[in-house]
């Protein structure tokens, strides 16, 4: 007897019926993109006990004939491909005549269509994949799915469904990532006769958003719109305050289609650069129309996950449209001093300029505005201009916090944080240059390691010289430190190379990347410490600096630099206002 059998084409229907319909939320997708496919604006959908009764989802589509209505519910029968090739180049979001077969094969289907024009519709009925019945009626132009009883037949599957409320979550979340991409469709959800989302047609993308992260969130979003290799990328970015423990508001879109992609999620991490801290990750969404030719679709019976054909230009495109939204959007990172109302409490003072934190300052009077006085013009005009940005410090906060004055209100900055962005991109622009600034040693330094950093020192002496360490063995596990990066300062060496080395000899990475990583260590390490007294000068120096800086707001590990206490958060606190 042979061990090799042919499934039934029920087994068979069942088994390939479990590939695309997971959940209620899979129905509800592919029925959507059925939708989408039949050119409807109006969306509605009814759902009972979580969709585990029912789903029925009503379009104003294009409708379909009574023998395309046969068609339909055999597998494999599609509108969308004629041919192989059709494969490679689909712009369609249903294409493999899978979904309503396989929806037919594990509920109790009926669908009911009028094609537009046509004075009449059909009603088709199947249970567990068998055909019941086709009969003519009326219907309003478009097409209904009705989907009862989901997995009647498979009783094993169905006890894997959670919670009606999870499952309708599931099936919120679908809709709204559909919704997301077409504004201007209506989307009706009904849960159990109550109105659970409502999204009205509109031609703005923001009143979408508002609905899913909130209108504070959706209106302080960054638009952003550029094209490059063939790839168009727009979308909205949150500012990095917005910022989440988990990736699941990072929405991305090919074409229309929602899409899970590493790369493309990779590149929007990577466009955020060190605006994020390690395992944060940002709000946002982002649509990509390139040629449907050079993107496969065809990989998973979900089509949630795609292949680029070239995905190095992809990436590039992503990375650099979010960067030059993120950094053309960039806010100031001080206010102005508030106009005083009234006689100043102190007279003009002098405005010191520092050079670098801890340097002797210039002195400089401010001009006070008087009647008939002409402004002053040139570098002057701009160097005034310039000192007005930098808040007034009011002091030092538990040896770790600068305190200042702005526009808008309280300012309290992280005095390690800051400095850590200054020394890191001193640093960077010294190893873009091809020569860092190197202090030699009077007094080379002693070095007693273990045994595992002994040998990576010996490894790595020629990236360790390229960053301007210069190191030398002295025998067994003892080194000679000759010269140090001038902006390391006084730091603890041996802390210093135990957490240097695992960041440089790690593998897989680019050379740009490993460089960064050892960046960032140099620079928490020179950087000043949190406990460490400030005098008014040094902390003014250091303010001026980080306000010169390319990205002041984060430190290079992606910290927050500045807390703003503003005015009004204040005065409800004193109850002046409510």
């Amino acid at each position: 007897m042979n061990a090799i059998r042919i499934l039934p084409e029920s087994v068979a229907t069942r088994i390939a019926a479990g590939e695309v319909v997971e959940r209620p939320a899979s129905v509800v997708r592919e029925l959507l993109d059925n939708a989408l496919d039949a050119e409807a604006d109006r969306l509605e959908l009814w759902v009972e006990n979580g969709g585990k009764r029912r789903i029925r989802v009503r379009d104003n589509g294009v409708g379909m004939s009574r023998d395309d209505l046969l068609l339909c519910v055999e597998r494999h029968a599609t509108s969308k491909v004629r041919e192989a090739r059709d494969l490679f180049r689909i712009s369609t979001f249903g294409f493999r005549g899978e979904a309503l077969p396989s929806i037919g094969a594990v509920s109790k289907l009926s669908i009911t269509t009028r094609p537009r024009g046509a004075l009449s519709g059909n009603r088709l009925r199947m249970s567990g994949g068998k055909l019941i019945s086709i009969e003519e009626t009326g219907a309003p132009e478009g097409t209904t799915v009705d989907v009862e009883s989901l997995f009647f037949n498979l009783p094993a599957r169905r006890k894997f469904l959670r919670a009606a409320r999870t499952e309708m979550d599931h099936i919120l979340d679908t809709v709204f990532r559909v919704a997301l991409a077409f504004p201007g469709i209506l989307f009706r959800v009904v849960d159990g006769g109550r109105v659970a989302l409502h999204l009205p047609e509109t031609g703005d993308h923001r009143v979408r958003l508002s609905g899913l992260f909130g209108r504070r969130v959706a209106e302080d979003m960054i638009g952003v719109e550029t094209s490059s290799s063939g790839v168009r990328v727009h979308g909205f970015l949150a500012p990095p305050e917005y910022v989440r423990s988990r990736a699941d508001r990072m929405w991305v879109y090919v074409n229309g289609r929602n899409v899970r992609d590493r790369l493309l999620n990779k590149a929007l991490l990577d466009g955020y650069g060190q605006r994020l801290m390690k395992g944060r990750y940002p709000q946002a969404v982002l649509f990509l129309e390139m040629d449907p030719s050079g993107v496969d679709v065809n990989v998973h019976p979900a089509k949630r996950e795609i292949r680029f054909r070239d995905p190095g230009p992809v990436f590039d495109a992503v990375a650099s449209a979010v960067a030059e939204g993120l950094g053309g959007e960039a806010m100031p990172l001080f206010g102005t001093m508030p106009e005083r109302r009234g006689p100043a409490p102190f007279p003009p003072a002098e405005v010191s300029v520092p050079s670098s934190v801890g340097e002797p300052r210039k002195s400089y009077d401010v001009p006070v505005e008087v009647p008939g006085r002409v402004p002053p013009e040139g570098p002057r005009a701009e160097e005034e201009a310039r000192l007005r940005e930098i808040p007034r410090v009011i002091g030092q906060l538990g040896k770790t916090y600068i305190v200042c004055e702005t526009e808008e209100g309280l300012l309290l900055v992280d005095q390690h944080a800051a400095h850590e962005r200054v020394v890191y991109e001193k640093l960077r622009r010294s190893m873009e240059a091809h020569r860092p600034e190197v202090q030699q040693l009077l007094m080379p330094l002693e070095l007693e390691l273990n045994h595992r950093d002994a040998g990576a020192v010996m490894a790595l002496q020629e990236e360790l010289a390229s960053l301007g360490i210069e190191i030398e063995h002295f025998g067994g596990n003892t080194f000679l430190v000759r010269a140090v990066p001038a902006l390391l300062g006084q730091v603890d060496w041996e802390t210093f190379l135990s957490e240097l080395l695992p960041e440089i000899r790690m593998k897989g990475m680019s050379q740009g990347e490993l460089l960064d990583r050892a960046l960032k260590v140099m620079a928490c390490h020179g950087a000043v410490r949190a406990g460490k007294h400030m005098s008014m000068q040094e902390m003014e120096g250091l303010l001026e600096e980080l306000a010169a800086a390319d990205l002041p707001q984060n430190c290079p590990h992606g910290r927050p630099v500045t807390k703003m206490i503003r005015y009004r958060e204040i005065e409800k606190f004193f109850k002046r206002i409510v």
